[in-house]
């Protein structure tokens, strides 16, 4: 049973929205590399934002952008133009405190073991008494004394989720947090991620190329190429828009060459690309015209499809 996170038992500072409002908001970002013909425009007037108890995947190809945007949220670098806003106020020192934050690989000790780290952080935050729970939530309760340095790739990798979440966050941004673990490990962290943002009404912006699992932990998705907003929504919709109409008839060429939208032979049959409501007629159409038709059905795309189809129409 999974242990809640405690409620702060003070607030130094403005809560900002209520709960149910924005908690992280990315306005207008803009940040170049180097001078003259060589800079590197790595994001170009880039928003988004995640809502308290939302999970918002954010996905790239490599060189997009996603890792400036995440060193820029967690005010390791500054950026050029635009605004971060935590909770409705401007990122700070202070309001930083609020976000747990794991970007790229875990930094730890290897000659400490994952309860000393958490204890360390613990007493830094004031908050020793969730370092058994935190240990036994990720999962390493029982390698709670094993030194780091014996640790696999994806036991750092949930220690490092721990780290996290030692501060009691009230938002989270991780990257790529199923990076080396098993089948069994990617499970239990985005039950994890699920749980953090349903039961303790966590943000959570997650950063991963493993696409298959942001579509299934994510509630939204946001895609970036060359620094720009490639494409935004919930991954529902984004699939759905995406998708095509598959039709199994005697003959595909001849059924496609009739039709008057975008289509595509595959699996002994025609793809087509259309709207919804322009079914009944093409149906009716190709009935009408002497063709058989053994099946007919909506094939609604995965979120990998979305990605690649954005991305690479993004590219000069």
């Amino acid at each position: 049973m999974a242990v809640g996170l405690p409620q702060r038992s003070e607030e130094p500072y403005d809560m900002g929205v209520s709960a149910a409002g924005l908690a992280l908001q990315v306005v207008d970002v803009r940040k170049r590399f180097g001078r003259g013909n060589r800079s590197v425009l790595a994001l170009d007037d880039l928003s988004l934002s995640v809502h308290a108890g939302e999970v918002v995947g954010l996905l790239g190809p490599n060189g997009a952008g996603k890792s400036t945007l995440l060193r820029i949220i967690a005010g390791l670098i500054r950026q050029d133009a635009g605004e971060i806003r935590i909770f409705g106020a401007a990122a700070g020192p202070q309001n930083r405190r609020r976000l747990g934050m794991l970007v790229e690989a875990p930094a730890l000790y290897p000659f400490l073991t994952a309860r000393e780290h958490l204890d360390m952080l613990g007493r830094a935050e004031n908050n020793r008494s969730e370092v058994e729970p935190i240990l036994r939530r990720v999962g390493l309760f029982a390698a709670a004394d094993k030194k780091v340095a014996g640790f696999s790739l994806g036991m750092k990798q949930r220690l490092g989720i721990g780290c996290t979440l030692i501060g009691r966050p009230e938002a989270i941004v991780l990257d790529e947090p199923t990076n080396g673990l098993d089948p069994d490990g990617i499970q239990e962290v985005r039950a994890l991620i699920r749980d953090l943002s349903e039961k303790d009404g966590l943000a959570v912006l997650l950063s991963s190329h493993l696409l298959a699992e942001v579509e299934r932990v994510c509630d939204r998705v946001v895609i970036i190429n060359h620094g720009r907003l490639a494409a935004e929504g919930a991954v529902a919709d984004l699939t759905r828009e995406q998708g095509r109409f598959h039709l199994r008839v005697d003959n595909p060429q001849a059924v496609a060459a009739s039709i008057n939208h975008e289509t595509e032979l595959q699996e002994g049959g025609v793809f087509v690309r259309l709207e919804a409501s322009e079914v009944p007629d093409m149906l009716q159409a190709i009935i009408r015209s002497g063709a058989r038709v053994h099946e007919a059905k909506w094939v609604r795309s995965d979120l990998e499809q979305v990605f690649l189809s954005e991305t690479r129409e993004a590219r000069p």
